[in-house]
């Protein structure tokens, strides 16, 4: 069974057992998230149409274990004008939430 989820503007498809990096956020106290915002969920194995919100499913929910905060890979920031002595260099590393996600319910 797979889902399609809306988190923080992106849409991610999902399925159970699968660990993916999501937008940081405050850590819950139970250490788990609930994805409420389904656009679609479907299964994998049957030829069955998949269901499709509009544009949300109601009743439809992803749930997710959090495992650790990680950091993405390095992103170098660089401005430069020709002939003009002008040289910045910046580099960036994005902040990520690592979760597995445990269930989902349609």
């Amino acid at each position: 069974m797979y889902a399609i989820i809306e988190d923080s503007g992106t849409q991610i498809k999902v399925a159970s057992g699968d660990i993916l990096d999501i937008d940081l956020r405050d850590k819950p106290d139970n250490d788990t998230l609930t994805f409420d915002k389904v656009l679609a969920v479907g299964d994998a194995d049957s030829d069955s149409a998949a269901t499709i919100g509009t544009p949300y499913i109601s009743g439809a929910s992803v749930t997710a274990t959090v495992l650790d905060e990680v950091q993405g890979e390095k992103i170098d920031v660089i401005k430069y004008k020709r002939r003009k002595g002008y040289r910045r260099k910046a580099g960036h590393r994005q902040k990520f939430l690592r979760v597995k996600i445990t269930d989902i319910k349609s």
